[in-house]
């Protein structure tokens, strides 16, 4: 392809401006995303030292915040949740989306707190069960596939998996200003938790190396992504979703599991591990579907479990399938 062709082919596909697709950012572009690296790292250096009780309030009012600016945002979580539970009437809907917002920004506090070095994290309790079944996964050899979402305080899920000792290492995408990336890096790495971004040279290859070595791959996919999918139920609606966790569980004979936040009967978050059924199944195209499907089923039913902790406000129903040959997605 010409560069001129692809130059056009960006144009139309809204990549031209993004620099995780090779894009490049204008000069206005730029003074924006210059002034908000400024006023994202000074805040977030700031805001770690303050008290964790402090953090989650202003996370909070950042929440209620940006329901009101990001109107266009809130219509897209009003929408989803029309879809994913029609039985509730539009108050009952506008009422979760409030209740989204603010125990968003609650875990957004939560996180920045975890910026400070030195600051012991709030770890999750293991639930009944579930260190035993990741332990009894890995225990097999072979890695395993942790398929995760965004679903409450998805930072400390992680942190909680590295403090108990375990090899984990996370896939996420840069953020759309690599200065920001080293943000994320800062407060994933500062814990112990290793980061493939799938992006980087050589991506694929790092991510057979962990499941090879034995270790926890840990995969969110609850949400619309530029990778390899396929059309499967979630939410009990036909969603674009990775194939690349099965596709690699399926390929090199990882476990797979779903691990999440979830609520005891106390009201407790405490961090849920499932074993995902695989060894019924064959490395094909329709054994990934099947895998893909288990997956989405255990994830949808641990966001309906706690719906107003889940980003309804992320476009999940709106993209296309681009299932490709890919090997890891």
């Amino acid at each position: 392809m010409s560069r001129a062709a692809d130059v056009s082919r960006r144009v139309r596909t809204g990549v031209a401006d993004d620099v995780r697709e090779g894009g490049r950012w204008s000069l206005a572009q730029r003074a924006k995303n210059d002034l908000l690296y400024a006023v994202v790292w000074s805040a977030a250096a700031t805001a770690s030292r303050l008290p964790p009780a402090i953090l989650r309030a202003f996370g909070r009012g950042l929440g209620r915040i940006a329901r009101v600016v990001f109107r266009e945002a809130a219509r897209t979580a009003d929408a989803n949740l029309a879809l994913a539970f029609p039985s509730l009437d539009p108050p009952s809907r506008r009422a979760l989306v409030a209740r989204t917002y603010r125990a968003l920004g609650e875990h957004l506090g939560d996180a920045v707190g975890m910026l400070r070095p030195g600051r012991p994290a709030e770890l999750l309790p293991f639930l009944p069960g579930a260190r035993e079944t990741l332990d009894a996964a890995i225990a097999e050899g072979r890695g395993v596939v942790f398929a995760s979402a965004h679903l409450g305080p998805w930072e400390r899920v992680a942190a909680t998996i590295v403090a108990a000792g375990l090899p984990f290492t996370i896939v996420a995408r840069e953020a759309y200003d690599p200065r920001l990336t080293r943000l994320y890096d800062r407060l994933r790495g500062g814990r112990g938790l290793e980061t493939v971004y799938r992006g980087a040279k050589g991506a694929a290859a790092a991510l057979l190396r962990v499941l090879r070595r034995g270790h926890v791959l840990g995969i969110p996919m609850d949400l619309a992504s530029r990778v390899p999918s396929i059309d499967v139920p979630f939410l009990g609606i036909p969603a674009s979703t990775p194939v690349g966790p099965a596709r690699l569980a399926l390929r090199t004979g990882a476990a797979v599991v779903v691990g999440v936040a979830s609520p005891t009967p106390d009201g407790v978050l405490a961090l849920r591990v499932e074993r995902i059924e695989t060894g019924d199944v064959s490395a094909t195209a329709d054994g990934e579907r099947l895998v893909t499907a288990r997956i989405n089923e255990a994830l949808s039913v641990a966001i309906r479990a706690l719906p107003d902790q889940w980003v309804w406000m992320h476009p999940r129903f709106a993209r296309a399938s681009s299932p490709t040959s890919s090997p890891t997605g």
